[in-house]
């Protein structure tokens, strides 16, 4: 059959242009479309609708779709869980809102997805959770502040992986390296059952005790080029693939 068509969101953002300081754009890591094109899929990138979430936009995106990846971005409003803002950059309310409909309306049609650093984040929102707005410094998670591009991209850390879970069939062992890119974590995971750890306690990664095929992971596959993290991207247009089978 055709590939599976997988929604990517986008990450809305004040950029320097010829039109202002302040331009705002949608924009993502190209990164992300050629996981999914790599692993079978053929990616579809979405804007949010302008103004508040209309439940027949809502529908007529997701008809479109055979799998959802979340993508990272900006930290998510603290009023979404309950919270005072202490460490919060510039939150915007409109993208959390589309956002975590889309999940729910995913969850609802069991749509295969995977959810990235703030996508995870997201999902454990949408599911009853809490974030951490300042993670403790230190080599697994460090000030990245301090740090040069270069330094972040290259810097890895262990993870233990829950064996049996989606993330772990998806990427294989009992332990995996990841990268660091995160400005706030996962402090709650709500209904979510956490499928790995960092050596610091922090969470990363979380998935639906349903059979719903999702994954969250806090670290950002798409940037790594070690072999086994295009297995969530592969897990992810397999989920896809085989539910458009289902549904044809």
């Amino acid at each position: 059959m055709e590939r599976p068509r997988i929604l990517i969101t986008t990450w809305r953002r004040p950029l320097a242009t010829y039109l202002g300081e302040r331009t705002v754009l949608d924009t993502f890591d190209p990164a992300y479309a050629a996981r999914v094109t790599d692993a079978g899929g053929l990616p579809l990138i979405i804007s949010r609708p302008p103004g508040p979430v209309a439940q027949p936009v809502l529908d007529e995106v997701l008809a479109l779709a055979d799998g959802l990846l979340l993508t990272g971005g900006g930290d998510i409003d603290p009023a979404n869980y309950g919270a005072a803002v202490e460490n919060a950059e510039e939150p915007d309310p409109g993208a959390d809102d589309w956002e975590l409909a889309l999940i729910a309306a995913a969850r609802e049609r069991g749509l295969p997805t995977l959810a990235v650093c703030r996508g995870a984040q997201l999902l454990a929102v949408a599911h009853g959770g809490r974030l951490a707005q300042r993670l403790a410094e230190n080599d697994a998670h460090p000030d990245r502040g301090r740090l040069a591009p270069e330094a972040i991209l290259a810097g890895r850390h262990p993870v233990s992986l829950l064996t049996g879970s989606r993330v772990q069939r998806a990427l294989g062992g009992e332990q995996v390296a990841v990268n660091t890119i995160h400005h706030h974590g996962i402090d709650d995971p709500g209904e979510l059952e956490v499928t790995a750890t960092a050596p610091d306690g922090v969470i990363e990664a979380v998935e639906p005790r349903s059979d719903w095929a999702c994954v969250g992971v806090q670290w950002h596959p798409e940037k790594m080029p070690e072999p086994e993290q295009t297995g969530l991207f592969t897990q992810l247009v397999q989920a896809a693939l085989e539910r458009a089978g289902v549904a044809a």
